[in-house]
């Protein structure tokens, strides 16, 4: 049977889905960027799911931070703020799956955004067990 993300993740240390998260966004971010070039909380929430990693700011920073990513891409025209999600080990997933959509968004068409979904894919799955 073939595993998926989501089913990696459920055995994979917070802070390495913290981590792993953080790249699934830092990869479409110039999608979000280039749309709202001014808007920095999505690499801020990057930024704040790795310093938690390291120890460098508490669980609640690292937090507010990927709500506001969440809130920064509600008010785009498409979820390219996958924020790192690094409070509920659960939602890691949800932002590979917010990446991979972002490509999808910016393709030109059907077949380009199913081609970029599924490469995203694979490379989100050998990235999260490389780690």
């Amino acid at each position: 049977m073939k595993r998926s993300i989501a089913d990696h993740a459920e055995q994979t240390d917070l802070r390495i889905l913290a981590l792993w998260a953080a790249e699934c966004a830092e990869r479409v971010l110039t999608c979000f960027e280039a749309e709202r070039p001014g808007d920095l909380r999505p690499r801020q929430a990057i930024q704040a799911a790795r310093a938690w990693v390291r120890g460098e700011v508490s669980m609640a920073a690292a937090r507010a931070a990927a709500f506001a990513a969440h809130n920064a891409a509600r008010e785009a025209s498409h979820a390219s703020a996958s924020a790192a999600t690094a409070h509920v080990a659960e939602h890691a997933p949800h932002s590979a799956t917010y990446a991979a959509k972002a490509l999808a968004l910016a393709a030109d068409d059907a077949d380009t955004a199913k081609t970029r979904i599924e490469l995203e894919r694979q490379w989100q799955l050998r990235r999260l067990l490389d780690y």
